[in-house]
């Protein structure tokens, strides 16, 4: 059967249509096992939700493969690429389907053909958002009725539909910490808009109402979490406004938020006005939205190169025995290569490696594990990399490159946020950064605990210093889960030569931990004075008994300090 432009548009577009459906199901129904507490489901639905996107992509690319043969017809395919971007003028997720039709085309055709005329290497959507930003949020007016009316209704829109443990103390507490912040900022609720989005946001056991404070002269973010206690009634737990705080909740080391909607380019704009340091990338993939986070990140890495010259180059740290990592000292993020050759001490292959990579992608990252992009054939001008780089490269990823004219093609790429690597930070801190350094370091050991993740390989190099000074961890090729590993203590020592220890490979002694992690014993007295129990083998058990029984320990994205008092 001969096929037109018209029928391969409708094909892709109807594709895509199928993923968003399936993806807005599973969202939507967030709210739910939010109220039922229903944690469990909470995890598998996040992770669930993530595989979506690929399984349609390859159902649909094969049927268009079917349809079309092996010969690739240009004309055609230059004339189906414009008939789709007709369709998508008043396509309220105009982005997200360019977006899909590029991951169908890519993986049916060679990689010559990713070019701007075949596919959306450029969005055409720059000035055109099928739907404005004021659709995705309500607006409220205390000088209506004060704060009094106002924060009531708030709630009564939220479509939560649950029952608050003590909704007067909530609706208290809520006003109070909204009257200091104004008390803060020198504004009276009467001179005030209060806009808040649509939707809840649901992530892990939390919903998040966001929006943001109006003023004539500045616009103030805030966050309100509400949390479900034992009985299952609701509470308000927090009022957070400020910026960077909500940036760390937005944070590339969470997982991704559930919140419905039909226009993720509104929505992903309102977000931007809050959080204006956040790029469209990392936006688009907080909200769950992680292949058009990845576009976006590409886009700007393009645009990126054509307005710099400089050159990427070997990151600073200690070499890795599994990735060969590069980076350019003009964008903020690093590049990683699976060797050809993985270190003698490794046991295990490269795609041991991928799907460790993988599994982090899916699982709860507590705010302590970095975000990975991954990538396939990506394309970089030589000119951009420096001798020294492109001889590395040359010695130990050399299965993963190819090299095109003047353009180096790098088969598989992984990239996360450049980070310091916590060994060179303790290096030029002082006391005070070392103290919080080392205490943060155990306390994203024992929140990767409670989200069934043992990170193997522990070396202070594995971990990386945010510009919020905070801990995280971003080498994933030895993460296992915590409830896979068996926790032992050191057989007892005659007093006269060492016991010997007999281990099998998932043995873990913890009394050694501090020894082959943190060697130096200036920051390892600091580690174990905060956190003494991580030499305990019991400790971990423990934890790990938590897990087996469905026990999910709560890991708050911001201070217990800005917590409400509670009363149980």
């Amino acid at each position: 059967m001969a096929v037109d432009s018209h029928y391969l548009a409708q094909k892709i577009l109807q594709g895509f249509h199928c993923h968003y459906d399936r993806f807005q199901r599973l969202t939507r129904g967030a709210r739910s096992r939010f109220l039922k507490r229903a944690w469990d489901a909470v995890v598998s639905a996040s992770a669930e939700r993530i595989s979506f996107y690929d399984r349609q992509v390859k159902e649909t690319s094969a049927a268009i493969q079917r349809a079309v043969g092996d010969e690739f017809d240009q004309a055609l395919w230059l004339a189906t690429r414009q008939r789709y971007q007709s369709l998508l003028k008043f396509h309220p997720q105009a982005e997200l389907a360019e977006t899909f039709y590029n991951s169908v085309f890519c993986r049916a055709f060679e990689r010559r053909y990713f070019n701007n005329d075949f596919i959306f290497v450029e969005t055409v959507l720059h000035s055109h958002i099928p739907i404005s930003v004021q659709s995705q949020y309500r607006s409220y007016f205390p000088v209506k009725g004060g704060l009094q009316k106002v924060l009531p209704q708030i709630f009564l829109d939220s479509g939560l539909n649950g029952e608050f443990e003590n909704f007067e103390n909530e609706l208290e507490q809520l006003r109070d910490a909204f009257l200091q912040r104004s008390q803060e900022t020198e504004i009276e609720p009467h001179d005030i808009r209060i806009d808040v989005l649509n939707a809840p946001f649901f992530r892990n056991k939390a919903a998040y109402l966001v929006g943001r404070i109006v003023t004539e002269r500045y616009h103030y973010p805030f966050i309100v979490p509400i949390l479900v206690n034992s009985h299952g009634k609701l509470y308000v737990d927090a009022f957070i406004t400020n910026s960077n705080r909500m940036a760390t909740i937005f944070g590339f080391a969470r997982s991704y938020f559930m919140v419905e909607t039909e226009a993720p380019s509104a929505l992903v704009r309102f977000l931007k006005d809050l959080m204006p340091r956040k790029t469209l990338a990392e936006l688009y993939a907080s909200i769950g939205f992680h292949k058009q986070g990845k576009t976006e990140f590409y886009r700007e890495f393009l645009h990126h190169l054509q307005r710099t010259d400089d050159q990427l180059v070997a990151a600073a740290g200690v070499k890795g025995m599994v990735m060969t990592v590069f980076t350019l000292a003009s964008f903020p993020y690093v590049f990683k290569v699976i060797k050809d050759k993985l270190g003698a001490t490794k046991a295990f292959t490269r795609q041991t490696v991928i799907d460790r990579y993988r599994m982090v992608k899916r699982h709860d990252r507590v705010g302590r594990m970095a975000d990975t992009l991954e990538f396939a054939d990506v394309a970089i001008p030589l000119k951009r990399i420096s001798a020294d780089l492109l001889d590395e490269l040359t010695a130990t990823v050399a299965n993963s490159l190819q090299i095109e004219g003047d353009t180096l093609v790098i088969k598989q790429l992984f990239v996360e946020r450049r980070l310091t690597p916590l060994n060179l930070y303790l290096e030029y801190a002082n006391d005070d950064e070392i103290e919080a350094a080392m205490n943060d370091y155990g306390l994203a050991l024992k929140e990767m605990m409670a989200a069934n993740i043992f990170p193997g390989d522990m070396l202070l190099k594995n971990f990386g210093v945010t510009r919020h000074r905070r801990v995280v961890f971003y080498d994933y090729d030895e993460v296992r889960y915590l409830t896979d590993m068996s926790f032992r203590a050191l057989p007892k020592s005659d007093g006269f030569m060492d016991a010997e220890v007999s281990a099998a490979p998932d043995d873990v002694f913890p009394e050694q931990l501090d020894q082959f992690a943190v060697p130096q014993q200036r920051f390892r007295e600091v580690l174990l004075k905060h956190h003494p129990e991580l030499k305990d083998p019991a400790y971990w058990r423990k934890v790990q008994q938590h897990i087996r029984e469905g026990r999910l320990t709560d890991v708050f994205p911001y201070e217990q300090h800005l917590r409400f008092t509670r009363r149980f």
